[in-house]
């Protein structure tokens, strides 16, 4: 079982940056692949970047590469959203979520992790 919980959200005019975190509970951590999902109003959840259990292997969607970079410090049990040259469509909820069965990167575009966090607001102003 894991716990997550996302910080660092907020109002940031576009062309911004902020960086997002989670923290996750329990001594596994370091086994598990996480990454993070967003949603927009009256859109459904989509994928947005994974990073695998040693930080070793990164995947991102098309509309956040370049500009967002996920990370992880196991020591901390916190993976990192890193996010600049926001843009008004980045506006979301945004989901911390981990997965302990190790699969391709890729396929988390279309999968559903094991865990997710409650989500942290990001509003992106024009």
């Amino acid at each position: 079982q894991v716990q997550l919980v996302e910080s660092g959200g907020g109002l940031v005019q576009a062309g911004g940056s902020l960086r997002l975190s989670c923290a996750a509970s329990g001594r596994t951590f370091s086994t598990y692949n996480m990454g993070w999902f967003r949603q927009a109003p009256g859109k459904e959840r989509e994928f947005v970047a994974a990073i695998t259990w040693s930080g070793g292997s990164t995947y991102y969607a098309d509309s956040v590469k370049g500009r967002f970079t996920i990370s992880r410090d196991n020591a901390k049990n916190t993976v990192y959203l890193q996010m600049d040259s926001l843009k008004p469509e980045d506006t979301a909820v945004y989901y911390c979520a981990a997965d302990g069965r190790f699969l391709l990167l890729r396929l988390w575009v279309s999968m559903a992790p094991e865990y997710w966090g409650q989500g942290t607001q990001v509003t992106v102003s024009s």
